[in-house]
């Protein structure tokens, strides 16, 4: 974004994300140099700055991963229509949305087949070729790789054609493993969330409707936006056996018995980053969660073309680099405010700035891009004090967050109530008891404008009544609009 003619600009204003919350996004994910649009509608170009995001979302779930005991491999990206076919559910759910191949070069393909959408297919072949006894069970694999979905409406990040994920599949010997690791996953997910990104989540269970094709139960995680809508960020599955009878997955069990195994599968993906965007950004851009961001503090000399202000800067970078942080230093021509804007809107945790009186006081001046509170450090003290500041940045993202869903959160008793909430107050989760009928799901959404979001596993008895029917109710249940 940098512009090195005379006439060089401060960063341009972007939309206010209360005036127009979507223009707002677009505007953020454009002017901090995230993605590029392509040529081809829903497939999107990540720029390197958006894809150093990615970078670090993947190295710190990686490891969460392998300390799990999970193991990374790599499987095909075009599925064969007769292996897809297999399991009727699943290739009933994604049908809409898949891209099919059906030539190679000039000729016409003896069998057509898809572009991955998900991998359950090629997994299960896969398990059917080598499991064969109990000793070869649990297999605990995660893929990172991009799918494609053929999307309708498309959005950076949130909804797109081709997207990168990651998506775990593990096969085990009973219902009761497949069952734990489908909630290991998703505390996974949830404490990434929560330590990594500073977004928590409601953690809980899809209804049967809403559920992923093909799976017994599905489990997710739920975030809210500025704006009070919801976003699905991460999902885990559990399978049950019917994948392997529909693909013939069999083992020997201790008992010399031949048995199905149990499978899960469980992932995240890019849509991740569009949550950190719409849970942290403000008018001015980014705001980046630390331990995500590609570069978390970055060095501004003031009064650059002074003795000693270059080579004290390049100094700090060093110091800062050789203790672990992710530390740039911008001694280009632009202006001071340039870069302050430059920066801000990328969402950089910390600025540094360091001029002749700071030298003088053996001082520099750090400034947050959260709060943009100044703190004045002595350089004797510049890592510890950078630590720090990172660690209370990270915790302020988090208490806003969790103060956005404490505020948009309503408990409602009838439909009438729901809607008086979101009229009175905006969008945002609404608390209401249900009754379990998928009729009254679709009616509190075609009524009220909220749809279900998740069965949370910490249950309140709000009331005795289903929100919309007032017949006898037991679960209580997440509502509300989403991306």
């Amino acid at each position: 974004m940098a512009n090195n003619n005379n006439n060089k600009k401060l960063v341009s204003e972007i939309t206010s994300r209360d005036t127009d919350f979507a223009k707002w996004y677009t505007d953020i994910v454009k002017k901090a140099e995230l993605i590029e649009y392509s040529s081809v509608k829903g497939c999107l170009v990540i720029r390197p700055y958006g894809y150093a995001i990615w970078e670090n979302i993947q190295r710190l779930l990686d490891r969460r991963f392998k300390d799990t005991g999970h193991e990374n491999v790599y499987m095909p990206m075009f599925i064969p229509e007769s292996l897809l076919d297999k399991e009727k559910d699943h290739v009933a759910g994604f049908a809409p949305e898949v891209a099919w191949v059906t030539h190679g070069g000039s000729e016409p393909l003896a069998e057509r087949m898809c572009v991955r959408p998900t991998s359950e297919c090629l997994f299960c072949e896969h398990y059917s070729n080598v499991v064969k006894s109990y000793r070869d069970l649990p297999k605990l694999y995660n893929q990172w790789c991009s799918v494609v979905r053929w999307e309708k409406t498309t959005r950076p990040f949130l909804r797109s054609r081709e997207f990168l994920w990651q998506e775990g599949h593990t096969i085990h010997a009973t219902a009761e493993e497949a069952v734990a690791e489908t909630e290991q996953m998703l505390n996974v997910y949830a404490d990434f969330c929560a330590e990594d990104l500073n977004m928590p989540v409601i953690k809980g269970k899809k209804t049967e409707s809403d559920k992923f094709a093909g799976a017994v139960s599905t489990y997710c995680i739920e975030a809210l936006m500025h704006d009070g809508q919801a976003l699905q960020a991460g999902t885990s599955h559990y399978f049950g056996d019917g994948f392997a009878k529909a693909f013939d997955i069999t083992f020997t069990d201790k008992d010399n018995t031949i048995k199905h195994p149990h499978q899960t599968s469980w992932g995240v993906s890019t849509r991740l980053i569009g949550g950190i965007i719409m849970a942290h950004g403000d008018d001015s851009g980014l705001v980046l969660p630390p331990a995500v961001a590609p570069v978390q503090i970055v060095i501004i000399p003031v009064a650059q073309h002074k003795e000693g202000v270059l080579d004290k800067a390049n100094e700090l970078l060093g110091r800062l680099k050789t203790a672990g942080f992710r530390a740039k230093l911008d001694d280009s021509d632009n202006s001071a405010g340039w870069k302050f804007a430059e920066y801000e809107m990328k969402g950089v945790p910390l600025r540094l700035e360091i001029g002749p009186k700071d030298i003088e006081a053996n001082q520099c001046v750090i400034v947050r891009r959260d709060t943009r509170e100044k703190a004045f450090v002595a350089l004797d003290s510049l890592e510890a004090s950078t630590s720090e500041l990172l660690a209370q940045l990270a915790r302020g993202l988090f208490d806003k967050v969790a103060a956005n869903i404490e505020s948009r959160t309503y408990t409602c008793r009838t439909m009438d109530d729901i809607s008086l909430a979101i009229s009175e107050n905006g969008d945002g989760f609404v608390k209401a008891m249900w009754c379990s009928s998928e009729a009254c799901e679709t009616q509190v959404k075609a009524t009220t404008g909220v749809g279900s979001r998740c069965i949370p596993f910490e249950q309140e008895q709000i009331s005795d009544k289903c929100v919309c029917c007032g017949e006898p109710a037991s679960i209580m249940l997440y509502w509300g609009k989403a991306y």
